[in-house]
């Protein structure tokens, strides 16, 4: 074994970035007093994953159906955390209208790589939403 393979994995190990960055794990999305968060949308997500979820918030209660996002939240998500056992359900305009996709639990830091049409991204995209807890 060369003695540079430790190296070059050390190297590559501190390079790639975690899937999850910054963002909450979908277990932890609670409120202090113990009730239940659906999802959380972000405005800021990064080309480096552990610089993603940031910037302002937005929490989704169990149940939360906008087809008209509040205007500083129309289009702006770049980053979203689905809670366990929920769904979002989100469309590309507003009044439920324009193309759809359903996000499952899980973290999405970065919408620029999930597909919307042939050519657009959901990055910027969501105009309305319904998120859903079983």
């Amino acid at each position: 074994m060369s003695p540079l393979r430790p190296l070059l994995l050390a190297l590559v190990l501190a390079v790639m970035p975690c899937a999850q960055g910054a963002c909450p794990v979908p277990a932890d999305l609670k409120h202090s007093d113990g009730t239940r968060t659906c999802a959380k949308l972000y405005d800021k997500s990064d080309p480096y994953y552990e610089n993603c979820c940031g910037g302002a918030e937005l929490s989704l209660e169990p149940g939360a159906d906008l087809p008209y996002l509040p205007s500083n939240w129309a289009n702006t998500a770049s980053s979203l955390v689905v809670a366990p056992r929920c769904e979002l359900t989100v469309w590309s305009l507003k009044g439920k209208a324009g193309k759809t996709r359903k996000f499952s639990t899980g973290t999405y830091p970065r919408l620029e790589e999930y597909r919307r049409g042939i050519f657009g991204d959901w990055s910027n995209a969501i105009s309305a939403l319904y998120c859903r807890c079983s």
